[in-house]
């Protein structure tokens, strides 16, 4: 971006902010001047990202909150630790996401890859809604990816858990087209509140993203980085649309490389969007 927007005042929360994109985007907007809530699974890691966002940036409005997105417990703990700071929130990068070679669940009895990818996404920000619109004007972004395409056309709605068949790369592509739809239907909700939702694709970025399933795919992944985007540049749509100007007032999108892009057919159907909002509120609901 030509012209950097000076963010201070403001409050950002990142989620899967100690690696890839997301360390690269928490890192961006620090140096704007934004104020940052990182949120990680490990507080090893985090620890230490935090001190090395501070240290590079010289922005001391950075904290850490901890939590397993894929527990749906920890993420309602997350969201209560975050109203109790008493903070503001302008913007919601949700960010952290999975890949499994293998089906398997969390500890809710759900499939891991639609859980983290979509779930948590869907019941942070309904918990975060509330006070992203007294914050108003605030922003939510979802890092969706163009691996939606290959969900291989409209979500099932009757096996969004991958009960019946499992492969990799249609599962996560499922889970990005969730992204889309509960992006889409979103910002169909959120109209007149000062609170914009928007999505993107990021690229093929080479990060630790994946390696969490053994030596093969971590090897697959090294042969694959000459080709790969570097992080920051992968997180460089994110932070536009975390910060730019630009898109202030703009919902509903889908951007790669800081421009609008029409995602597939199926991840416009609004229909479907509607549908998937419904069985989200089913699926997380509290008992």
């Amino acid at each position: 971006m030509a012209n950097t927007p000076d963010l201070r005042g403001r409050v950002c929360m990142v989620t899967g902010a100690t690696s890839g994109i997301g360390r690269a985007a928490a890192h961006a907007l620090a140096r704007m001047g934004e104020g940052l809530v990182l949120v990680a699974r490990s507080r090893e890691r985090g620890e230490a990202t935090l001190a090395e966002i501070r240290r590079a940036s010289g922005n001391p409005e950075v904290r850490l909150l901890l939590a397993d997105l894929s527990s749906q417990a920890q993420i309602r703990q997350l969201a209560k630790d975050f109203h109790a700071t008493g903070l503001p929130l302008h913007v919601l990068l949700n960010n952290a996401g999975v890949i499994q070679l293998s089906r398997q669940e969390t500890i809710d009895g759900i499939e891991m890859t639609f859980a983290v990818n979509h779930l948590a996404y869907f019941l942070l920000t309904e918990l975060l809604l509330e006070r992203l619109e007294e914050s108003a004007p605030a922003r939510i972004v979802n890092v969706a990816s163009e691996a939606h395409a290959g969900a291989g056309g409209r979500l099932d709605m009757t096996d969004l858990e991958s009960r019946r068949a499992y492969s990799v790369m249609r599962v996560y592509g499922k889970s990005k087209l969730a992204n889309i739809l509960f992006t889409r239907e979103l910002a169909r909700r959120l109209v007149g509140t000062g609170v914009t939702a928007n999505c993107l694709h990021p690229g093929f970025v080479g990060s630790g993203f994946g390696r969490n399933n053994g030596r093969i795919a971590s090897l697959a992944m090294s042969l694959l980085r000459p080709f790969a985007r570097s992080p920051e540049k992968g997180a460089e749509t994110a932070v536009y649309l975390c910060s730019s100007p630009e898109v202030e007032g703009r919902s509903g999108g889908y951007y790669f490389d800081c421009k609008p892009k029409q995602p597939r057919p199926f991840a416009c159907n609004e229909d479907d969007a509607r549908r998937l909002w419904e069985i989200s509120e089913e699926m997380t609901r509290e008992e």
